[in-house]
């Protein structure tokens, strides 16, 4: 019994102090709006913006989104024998104070490339043949074929050895003590309520300007928007339309940032129905009216999408954009069977022509989205609804309001994204052509190669969908008047990755 209440005081203490680390926050605290996290795992995970705070990769993106010297000096490439030699920078300390070196490097990428973990970065570093460590600060990777977004992918974080080696990397306890190199380390985690930060004054780039950095876990949108107002936070990634409340408000700064950031309906092709119906999708995809989306949902913060790099220099912008045309979308149904039922819905084989799109919950902005475009679907007789799973079933779903996008290298989100039985493709696609032109633009350097590579990539998705594309969305921040430091100008990855790429020269002035 002793020992019960002593558990319970010890929690009880520690919600208040937690509670009261946000409520007191005030002087050089950022509040951060952030949506809740059950681990923090860059190995193995494919997104997460506080990965950057607490780790760092051996190289890094600067404020245009190209790959600059992070843990790594200097690095040089043996074209001949396809390997990278990366010089490390010396002195570098853990946040335990253990020092960084080459091995722990080697042990985070074979983590990484290891099946058995299960990674959903594995993809970017299957072609990795051979890792060197050379001495404590110089390492080596040998490929099995030129990689041209090889060094975009060592920004990804490197982990401790000393603390990892023998765990389990996909449930050690570490993902929740997590232990980096960054500007940040972690001060406190109440799960549900918040992750503080505190600055690492060792940081080997010289310590950063705010002292804390408390991420608030408000994960419903409505909410974000009142605690910004009320000033409970001091910064928040908003919708649209929340954010546009904020434009002239005094003691705020809104800043509507573009983004690689796309939504679309994601077909779970592991599903029975799509089996039966994938020829309906281009139906879908010039079903749907994007512009009034655009329009209505995001408030004209965004632009309409027919593909997966709009924001990017290899874009193919002559490929089938599926414009809004419904008397074709019946076409297409009817050219493939359709017949129109009693119901005012489309038949096929005796079974209603219609499909459910799951959103995950708290984004209100993909809510709508999916809401709209159901509306669209139905008026052109595809009975399609929405639901708000607790929880994504990635195997069971019929489709899903998908977010992704990349403002790095072309190679980032499509390859395992659309490649087959890649990490990261989780609508089960599979086309041995876009497997094809995936493969032949990552393994060339020379930009006509791969412009060609890619366009042929660009249309072979369109003629056999894997999505169907709707819309870019702006990164709306709001934040405190007093907090400056912020580039207006970097195009934000999903969910606003990227907008802490500078966050050591953020200052707070109150």
């Amino acid at each position: 019994m002793k020992h019960t209440l002593c558990i319970l005081l010890a929690v009880i203490v520690a919600l208040i102090s937690l509670s009261g680390a946000v409520a007191e926050a005030g002087g050089n605290t950022l509040v951060y709006a952030s949506g809740d996290y059950t681990r923090i795992n860059p190995a193995m995970d494919e997104h997460g913006e506080i990965n950057i705070l607490l780790f760092n990769g051996l190289t890094a993106h600067d404020g245009n989104n190209d790959v600059v010297p992070c843990l790594a000096r200097e690095w040089d490439y043996d074209s001949e024998n396809r390997t990278y030699t990366f010089y490390l920078e010396e002195g570098v300390k853990w946040h335990d104070d253990e020092p960084f070196t080459a091995e722990d490097v080697k042990f985070t990428i074979e983590a990484i490339m290891d099946p058995e973990n299960g990674s959903e970065n594995a993809p970017n570093f299957e072609d990795v043949e051979e890792i060197e460590v050379l001495d404590d600060a110089t390492i080596s990777f040998r490929l099995s074929d030129h990689n041209v977004a090889f060094l975009d992918y060592m920004t990804m974080a490197v982990l401790p050895k000393h603390l990892l080696e023998g765990e389990d990397m996909q449930e050690s306890a570490f993902f929740r003590h997590p232990v980096g190199t960054g500007p940040y380390k972690l001060a406190d985690w109440e799960e549900g309520q918040a992750i503080v930060l505190e600055r690492n004054d060792n940081y080997f780039k010289g310590p950063a300007n705010i002292e804390r950095i408390i991420f608030k876990i408000v994960p419903d949108d409505n909410a974000q928007a009142m605690q910004m107002k009320s000033g409970e936070l001091d910064m928040a990634l908003l919708t649209p339309r929340d954010a546009e409340n904020f434009a002239d408000a005094e003691g705020y700064s809104v800043y509507r940032m573009k983004t690689s950031d796309y939504r679309g309906i994601l077909f779970n092709f592991w599903n029975e129905y799509w089996t039966e119906n994938r020829d309906i999708i281009p139906a879908i995809c010039c079903g749907i009216d994007r512009q009034a989306i655009v329009d209505a949902v995001i408030l004209g913060h965004g632009i309409v999408a027919y593909g997966p790099l709009q924001r990017n220099e290899y874009n193919n912008e002559n490929v089938e954009h599926y414009d809004y045309n419904p008397e074709r979308a019946r076409e297409i149904l009817e050219s493939v069977g359709c017949t129109m039922g009693k119901n005012g819905y489309y038949e096929r084989n005796g079974a209603e022509i219609g499909f459910v799109i799951s959103v995950g919950a708290g984004d209100q902005v993909r809510v709508d989205i999916a809401q709209a475009a159901a509306q669209c679907l139905r008026q052109i007789g595809i009975n399609c609804t929405v639901e708000i799973p607790e929880k994504v079933d990635w195997g069971g779903q019929m489709a899903y309001l998908i977010g992704w996008g990349s403002p790095f290298d072309a190679d980032d989100h499509t390859y395992k994204v659309f490649g087959t039985d890649k990490g990261a493709n989780y609508s089960g696609y599979s086309n041995a052509l876009v497997d094809q032109y995936l493969t032949e633009a990552r393994e060339s350097d020379d930009p006509a190669v791969r412009k060609a590579a890619y366009d042929s990539f660009q249309a072979e998705l369109a003629n056999d969908p894997a999505y169907a594309f709707i819309c870019y969305i702006d990164a709306d921040y709001v934040t405190t008047s007093a907090l400056k430091g912020i580039d207006p100008d970097t195009i934000m990855g999903h969910h606003g990755v990227g907008i802490f790429w500078n966050v050591t020269e953020w200052t707070l002035d109150r």
